[in-house]
């Protein structure tokens, strides 16, 4: 059982930078890919970013240089960095873990993008 918290979340202005963090609860961390998703109003819950227990890194082509994603299985966290936001990136952004059949999501940490 793994239990994931986000946190970092809050209003930004466009342009501006927020770090997202999910720290996870349970064992065998460094054994899970992770990603990170996010859900706007009325839209579908989609994948910004992933990354794998190997630390292969994927992003969606909507984020590409703009958010890092970043894991420390030390602190059993992983971390996404979102620079340069936009309206569009308002959403609230949920962390996943992923380990064979088992799949976890944490509560979600809202972001918005206003001026």
């Amino acid at each position: 059982q793994v239990q994931l918290v986000e946190s970092g979340g809050g209003l930004v202005q466009p342009g501006g930078s927020l770090r997202l963090s999910c720290a996870a609860s349970g064992s065998a961390f460094v054994l899970y890919d992770l990603a990170w998703y996010r859900q706007a109003p009325g839209k579908e819950r989609d994948m910004v970013a992933g990354i794998t227990s190997g630390g292969r890194i994927d992003y969606a082509d909507s984020v590409k240089g703009r958010f890092t994603m970043s894991r420390d299985n030390a602190k059993n966290t992983v971390y996404l960095q979102v620079s340069r936001l936009e309206p569009e990136d308002t959403a609230v952004y949920y962390c996943n873990a992923k380990g064979g059949h088992l799949s976890y999501w944490g509560q979600g940490t809202q972001v918005t993008v206003s001026s």
